[in-house]
């Protein structure tokens, strides 16, 4: 690849979508980023930050923002079936060096870059057609386009994925562990703290949000693979009521709250495992090329590192995506790699008995160390190479 590469197509517009469309555009590429969903998603948990993430949203200028949306989430009490607190949970464990809910976090990056990105909302790709020169890429809905780069940002199912290496059997691995979470009123009236029930193969959760005027819930249990259609929402929350049909604690209310939530979001815990995030014009990003899963607390931070070296390699290699690639993929392989780890260990561990205070203690007490994990190299690719934005930004044609 020479230095003319300069178009774009990010598929997704979640957290590492956007993150990689503001790194690009501050290299001097043109990117532009499809979604399904018709508008920016607000949904989701809240998503914690470690290590280098911090760094990465330092060099964006978002870092204070980011803090100002805080969850400054204390504590969490241990319930049994009757309601009544058995143990605290501290907080060090659960909410990571700064928590934000994610819906917050992703509407904080499109605002930061949609003024310089192009955003195509309620549309997703349908073929990739790649040649020496660039990739024909088809739409669902929008007239055919073409581009230099193809970037798969679209999650744990992945459209680019499959598109470009093969069908999803191919690299997800199920972590035996079903989740579903959605948003509600405070109506348990709680203060920057939450609630988490235990039973066995199974477990359910509220915590506060936004300054406590909002909760989000989730339920979680333990399966082998399940066979559902992801697109029947009513499907999905029938599952829920059948697995937890006869539990106490607030779940007959959080049952009857699922059916009207407007954020209903269903999967599997899982990993995606691949050999190679990259093939011809085409790479993958975060989830897509590998999720770590939910239990490994790392997903976001991975996403925003993960768009900062990819964008960074492809400045620093002057628009030689197979240089570029092979780099970004070298960076992140072994941080990847150990994130993952951490989440098949932390989905074995995701269902134990009801734990005691003397270990949830003790597990506060380790929670520097087990969140320690092997550094990336953070370059300042705008130092390091400064004549590759210039270069990027060559005239060229889409």
């Amino acid at each position: 690849m020479t230095t003319t590469t300069r178009t774009v197509l990010i598929s997704g517009a979640s957290v590492a979508g956007p993150a990689l469309a503001y790194w690009l555009r501050r290299h001097g590429f043109v990117p532009t980023v499809v979604e399904r969903a018709e508008a920016v998603r607000e949904g989701g948990y809240a998503v914690d930050f470690r290590g280098e993430a911090l760094d990465v949203l330092d060099r964006m200028g978002l870092l204070e923002q980011i803090r100002e949306l805080d969850t400054e989430m204390g504590d969490a009490a241990m319930v049994d079936a009757e309601g009544r607190q058995y143990a605290t949970l501290p907080a060090v464990i659960f909410a990571g060096d700064l928590e934000v809910l994610k819906g917050d976090l992703t509407r904080m990056l499109y605002e930061a870059t949609r003024d310089d990105v192009e955003y195509v909302f309620g549309d997703s790709i349908a073929s990739l057609t790649e040649d020496e020169h660039g990739v024909e890429v088809t739409f669902e809905r929008g007239a055919a386009r073409r581009f230099d780069l193809v970037v798969g940002a679209d999650g744990l199912h992945s459209r680019t994925r499959a598109l470009t290496f093969g069908p999803e059997e191919q690299f997800v691995r199920h972590l035996g562990i079903y989740t579903a979470i959605f948003s509600l009123d405070n109506y348990l009236g709680l203060k920057n703290t939450g609630h988490l029930y235990a039973a066995p193969g199974k477990a359910a959760n509220i915590f506060t949000a936004r300054a406590n005027t909002e909760a989000r819930a989730a339920f979680h249990f333990a399966a082998e693979h399940l066979e559902y259609d992801r697109h029947d929402r009513a499907g999905q929350q029938r599952i829920i009521a059948e697995r937890f049909a006869d539990d106490g604690w607030e779940i007959p209310r959080l049952l009857q709250e699922v059916a009207q939530a407007p954020d209903f979001f269903f999967d599997a815990n899982a990993q995606v495992e691949m050999d190679t995030w990259s093939k011809g014009r085409v790479v993958l990003l975060g989830d897509a090329g590998y999720c770590a899963g939910p239990t490994s607390g790392r997903g976001t931070s991975q996403a925003l590192i993960g768009a900062y070296i990819l964008a960074g390699e492809l400045a620093a290699a002057a628009g030689d995506h197979a240089m570029a690639f092979a780099a970004y993929e070298r960076e992140m392989r072994g941080y990847a790699t150990e994130h993952q780890t951490l989440g098949r260990e932390g989905a074995v561990r995701f269902f134990m008995p009801a734990p005691t205070q003397d270990i949830l203690d003790m597990l506060a007490a380790q929670a520097p160390e087990n969140t320690r994990t092997t550094p990336v190299r953070l370059r300042d690719y705008a130092a390091s190479s400064p004549e590759s934005a210039a270069a990027a930004a060559a005239p060229g044609t889409a």
